[in-house]
């Protein structure tokens, strides 16, 4: 069963509630009324109703499963409410005045709607850059318990093979701190996805066999993950070069004794950029196909689109979140 089948099957019939803020996009509305008639998802679209309804009879979609939400026509009561929980949820960070402008932005919207549990979860970035997905996110939703940071992960998938990358998305600098939260993150999401992790904390050095700055704050974030995580203790371990990771022979000659070396299948960079062009060399070259990035470490889902994505992408986002959704129930 491939990835996607086995979350439909698991989704199916749950009636879990994302909000897709960005309505108004044929290729969101076409994948949100798809959702809803295979009965994977509950979906909330924000954005004119008359604009939306014309651009279902354009596509000669139905909207009867689909509910709409213009963010300028909701009833007085129901702003005040959520004016007034955006100012408790800030803390004194932001008054009435600005509360209510941000309400008039459909991602801070559909955020609120998350935060305040009339949605699970959201699906953004069609039309949108990154920032203005995350910004609200971190602003209202903040992060899980026990996370500081966030990150981005993507799940590379090919055949029956299947590895969690990450920080491949958000975080520029990675100090040791911030590594050991990406992998604790990276770990949960690994089940998630029905993966048994195996976390390798990468470097250009293998049990410490160079020596340096970027060497050393590998091992002091394998040890961090471990403390954070001691469920996780024999399930992660640095630091490891990509070949001792994934390589039995090479593992047992340069990691012997390692419960992670040679079976590694959740991978943590120690740098941004190494995650990011690691992750496009397995796919562009490897055959992979990249999933994500998937946001790691907020205390609900929130998924980034890409502004490229295809109707197929808004799809099988929205099911990665209505899992991760679904997990946290």
């Amino acid at each position: 069963m491939s990835l996607f089948d086995q979350f439909k099957t698991e989704i199916k019939g749950q009636k879990i509630r994302l909000v897709f803020p960005e309505g108004t996009d044929e290729r969101v509305l076409t994948a949100a009324v798809e959702l809803a008639q295979e009965d994977l998802v509950s979906p909330i679209v924000l954005g004119e109703k008359e604009a939306i309804v014309a651009l279902s009879k354009k596509l000669q979609l139905s909207l009867n499963q689909v509910e709409i939400v213009d963010i300028k026509t909701v009833p007085t009561d129901q702003r005040v409410k959520m004016i007034q929980a955006l100012v408790e949820r800030r803390k004194g960070k932001t008054d009435e005045k600005t509360a209510e402008k941000w309400l008039q932005d459909d991602n801070y919207f559909g955020t609120m709607l998350v935060q305040m549990g009339a949605a699970e979860g959201m699906v953004s970035g069609a039309v949108h850059p990154t920032g203005d997905t995350v910004r609200p996110a971190l602003q209202l939703i903040k992060t899980a318990p026990g996370s500081r940071r966030i990150s981005g992960a993507f799940i590379m998938q090919k055949g029956d093979q299947r590895f969690v990358f990450a920080d491949c998305a958000i975080n520029i600098e990675i100090d040791a701190e911030t590594m050991a939260q990406i992998a604790v993150q990276s770990a949960r999401t690994a089940k998630i996805f029905g993966i048994n992790p195996k976390v390798a904390m990468l470097s250009f050095s293998t049990k410490g066999s160079a020596r340096g700055d970027q060497v050393e704050k590998v091992q002091e974030a394998t040890k961090l993950a471990k403390e954070l995580a001691p469920e996780l203790a024999d399930q992660i371990d640095g630091d490891l070069q990509f070949d001792a990771a994934v390589v039995e022979k090479v593992a047992n000659a340069k990691a012997p004794g390692s419960t992670v070396a040679g079976q590694a299948n959740v991978f943590v960079f120690p740098s941004l950029e190494a995650g990011n062009i690691g992750y496009k060399i397995a796919q562009r070259l490897g055959g992979f196909e990249a999933i994500g990035p998937i946001l790691q470490g907020l205390a609900k889902p929130v998924s980034d689109l890409s502004r490229g994505a295809s109707k197929d992408d808004v799809v099988k986002v929205a099911i990665i979140t209505a899992a991760q959704a679904l997990a946290q129930r």
